[in-house]
C-alpha cells in the first residue's frame, strides 16, 4: 500500500505514542510511584497535615493520582485522613520507623552522659555524631534556652560535613578517596560567606586538622555562630565519633578556645574510653 506516492513501512502504521519510543517499564513505573509517594509523605510531614488538593499543586502531581496514593497511604496506616478536616495527616506506623532507626543508630548511656556533661561545663550546646555508611551523621544533641543548638542540627542530619566542625574532624579520619566519595555525593554548597568550597583549601585544612586533634569552624555553617569538635577514636586509633560544640562567635575568645578544646579533649576521651572497652559495635570508616 502506498499512500501520496510514499511506500509505507513498518513505522508508518506505529501510533504517535509508540513511534515516540517504547513505554515506560513496569520497573520505571514501581520507581516513580515509589517517589511520588515518598514526597507526598515529605510535603505531608513539613506541613504538619495537607489536603489532597494542597499536595497536588505542591508536587505538580495529578489530583487523582495524589489522592490514590494518599488513600494507600492511609490503608497501611502511613497517612491518617481526617475526613471531617478533609485533610491527611502523618499516620502511626511512621512512629515506629521513627523508633527503630532511633534504635539502630543508638548512643550509648555512658555517650549520652558525657554529652550533657560537655554541655554543662562548656557553657553550650553539644553534639556526638558517628559514621553511618558514607555519611557523618548527629545522632545526639544536648543543649538549653540558654544554650541552643544550631537550628538545622538534630537527630539525623547528615549534611555539609565540608562546613562544620564535627564533619571536618570526621573528614580528616577518612582517605582521600574516601572523601571524594562523600564530596561526590553531598558537595561543598556555600552556606555563608565564609563556607569553604575549595577541594584544595579543604585537603589543606584537613591536613592540620588532623595535626592538631581538633578541627574548628567560624562561620562556615550559620552566620555568627563558631563551633569546634575533637575525634572520638576506637582501639587502633581511628576516628569512630566526634564531640562537638556550637557557641556565639562574639562568646569565643582566644582565651575561651583553649578551654573550650581542653573540654573538649576530655570528654572526647572519655567517651573513647568507652568505645575501646568494647561495648558498642562501631563503623571505624565510612562505607561506600
Amino acid at each position: 500500500m502506498q499512500t501520496h506516492g510514499v511506500a509505507s513501512s513498518p513505522e508508518s502504521h506505529l501510533s504517535p505514542r509508540d513511534a515516540a519510543g517504547p513505554p515506560a517499564t513496569t520497573r520505571d513505573s514501581g520507581v516513580m510511584t515509589v517517589e511520588k509517594t515518598l514526597a507526598i509523605l515529605e510535603i505531608v510531614a513539613e506541613r504538619g497535615g495537607a489536603t489532597a488538593k494542597e499536595v497536588s499543586l505542591a508536587l505538580g502531581y495529578p489530583l487523582p493520582t495524589v489522592y490514590r496514593l494518599m488513600q494507600t497511604l492511609v490503608h497501611t496506616d502511613y497517612l491518617v485522613h481526617l475526613k471531617d478536616e478533609h485533610r491527611f495527616e502523618l499516620g502511626y506506623k511512621l512512629d515506629r520507623l521513627g523508633v527503630s532507626l532511633h534504635r539502630q543508630i543508638a548512643v550509648p548511656a555512658a555517650v549520652r552522659s558525657e554529652i550533657a556533661r560537655l554541655h554543662g561545663v562548656a557553657r553550650t550546646a553539644g553534639y556526638f555524631a558517628v559514621y553511618r555508611g558514607a555519611d557523618v551523621v548527629v545522632t545526639y544533641v544536648v543543649d538549653s534556652p540558654e544554650h541552643p543548638r544550631l537550628t538545622p542540627l538534630r537527630f539525623g542530619f547528615h549534611e555539609a560535613a565540608h562546613a562544620t566542625a564535627f564533619g571536618k574532624i570526621m573528614l580528616a579520619g577518612m582517605s582521600p578517596e574516601q572523601v571524594t566519595q562523600y564530596l561526590e555525593v553531598h558537595g561543598m554548597p556555600r552556606l555563608t560567606e565564609t563556607t569553604m568550597t575549595s577541594r584544595a583549601d579543604l585537603d589543606q585544612q584537613l591536613v592540620a586538622v588532623s595535626h592538631f586533634g581538633v578541627a574548628w569552624e567560624r562561620e562556615e555553617f550559620v552566620p555568627g555562630m563558631t563551633c569546634a569538635a575533637v575525634g572520638v577514636r576506637n582501639t587502633a586509633g581511628m576516628i569512630v565519633g566526634a564531640v562537638a560544640i556550637s557557641a556565639p562567635s562574639t562568646q569565643i575568645s582566644t582565651a575561651r578556645e583553649q578551654v573550650l578544646e581542653r573540654q573538649l579533649r576530655d570528654v572526647a576521651n572519655q567517651v573513647s574510653k568507652y568505645y575501646r572497652s568494647g561495648q558498642v559495635r562501631t563503623s571505624a570508616t565510612p562505607t561506600a
